[in-house]
């Protein structure tokens, strides 16, 4: 589970503001830290089905935002991509 204070570190890295909550660039880092904590969780509970399927949603939701800032503004989008460590 994200902290407040993780929340706002990743919001002082990526947001285009202070308030910042609702770019895409911010619901990505948001979701791929998430995605990361929820991983090692798993390795640890593996048969933990009901939390896998939570952490399917969330790659989903962070694969559309992806798409969608690749669409619409590809500079921040590549720049992202080499902020988080993500392949594409």
């Amino acid at each position: 589970m994200l902290t407040t204070r993780k929340k706002l570190n990743i919001l002082k890295d990526h947001g285009k503001h202070e308030s910042d909550t609702g770019s895409p660039e911010v619901q990505v880092a948001l979701l791929t830290k998430q995605i990361e904590e929820l991983t090692a969780h798993l390795k640890k509970h593996r048969k933990d089905n009901h939390s896998r399927r939570g952490l399917l949603k969330m790659v989903g939701k962070r694969k559309k935002l992806l798409d969608y800032l690749s669409k619409k503004d590809s500079k921040s989008y590549n720049s992202l991509i080499k902020k988080l460590g993500l392949k594409r």
